[in-house]
């Protein structure tokens, strides 16, 4: 069987497309032996897309493990930048179903595009965490032998920010594992690494659920945002320009919600034997 595919990045976060009318066999599958970076086309997963009822189009995530993902805010912007640059949506809205809903996305310029990614959910629920009733807000917690200082909250998926002095100064491959390991997460947590470097700026590292350490993740900067104004540490409607290993995004939280802006370009087209 081949396949015929686009890879996609968004502050180098990288995804491939497949458009197909008819189901593809087996995703999870597909996903990993597409992902893998030596004996695949190499991604941090497999997006495939999908008619949709309510949308332009219906999007499903899995990471480079297989694992089928909720939400990618980067992911969601080369959705809707795949839609504009094929001509399959006129003017310069996208509507993109998620497995969390409906996300509104505005090309502002040809690879440069903002989603709504709705409101934050700080509810013990929303995370998956074992044994908790109230919203978990700089809650010390044991990972990897010793204690964190952790914020959680959904964007549609689940994440966990620790702020720190110095990003830099991490081992994320142990951390990460540990969270990884962590039975509070019954579901497995996205963990974001901050370090707040102004008034309206901020460096992030990012552990993804089912991929690893990632150049960039979306709904990680949107969740490093609200911790930061549910903290004390930013306020609601400023802009806030997050930094990560891949690039810069633009991260917002006003009364409707928090909007995400940043680039989505495609990198090649292929097709490969599966």
């Amino acid at each position: 069987m081949k396949l015929k595919f686009t890879k996609m990045q968004g502050c180098q976060n990288d995804y491939i497309y497949v458009q197909s009318c008819a189901p593809v066999p087996n995703p999870e599958l597909v996903a990993v032996r597409m992902s893998n970076r030596h004996t695949g086309v190499g991604s941090d997963g497999l997006i495939l897309l999908e008619d949709s009822a309510v949308a332009d189009v219906k999007m499903r995530i899995f990471n480079a493990d297989g694992s089928e993902g909720r939400m990618c805010g980067n992911g969601v912007r080369c959705a809707a930048e795949y839609l504009f640059l094929n001509g399959l949506v006129k003017g310069c809205i996208a509507q993109v179903e998620t497995v969390s809903g409906v996300r509104r996305v505005e090309r502002l310029a040809p690879g440069l595009l903002r989603v709504e990614m709705g409101q934050p959910d700080f509810s013990p629920a929303s995370v998956s965490v074992r044994e908790r009733q109230k919203p978990m807000v700089e809650e010390l917690i044991e990972v990897n032998g010793g204690a964190l200082r952790v914020t959680c909250l959904s964007m549609g998926n689940p994440h966990c920010v620790v702020f720190v002095p110095d990003v830099s100064r991490l081992d994320l491959g142990m951390l990460g594992a540990g969270f990884s390991r962590c039975a509070l997460f019954c579901q497995g947590i996205n963990v974001e690494f901050v370090q707040i470097t102004g008034p309206n700026s901020m460096r992030v590292r990012v552990w993804e659920r089912g991929s690893g350490e990632t150049m960039a993740c979306g709904s990680g900067a949107c969740a490093a945002l609200a911790a930061a104004v549910r903290t004390g540490r930013m306020s609601m409607g400023q802009e806030v320009r997050v930094e990560l290993p891949g690039g810069a995004l633009t991260v917002c939280w006003g009364a409707d919600g928090i909007t995400l802006t940043g680039d989505a370009a495609r990198v090649f087209t292929g097709e490969m034997e599966l």
